[in-house]
């Protein structure tokens, strides 16, 4: 009788656990996206590929530099300035 109980409490506390998770899922998809989270680009966005370490990136999201008559865009600053150090 005892086992039976302490099973079903167990199986309260899981399936309430579960339940709220959802709910919170749920309501963080009603919230809209978080700033931190990055958002999949908009169909039809060329991307530029980094010179250095060959990481596809949107030109808006990079890190740039004008190397003469053309923009490089790099994925991070450390890219940026890995070419720096390469090309000086």
């Amino acid at each position: 009788m005892v086992t039976r109980l302490l099973l079903f409490l167990l199986l309260s506390l899981l399936l309430s656990r579960a339940f709220w998770r959802i709910v919170g899922a749920f309501m963080e998809g009603l919230k809209g996206r978080d700033a931190s989270t990055p958002m999949a680009p908009p169909q039809g966005v060329q991307m530029v590929r980094d010179p250095v370490c060959g990481t596809f990136v949107l030109p808006a999201r990079a890190v740039s530099i004008a190397d003469g008559r053309t923009r490089l865009y790099f994925c991070s600053e450390a890219c940026r300035d890995k070419y720096r150090a390469r090309t000086a």
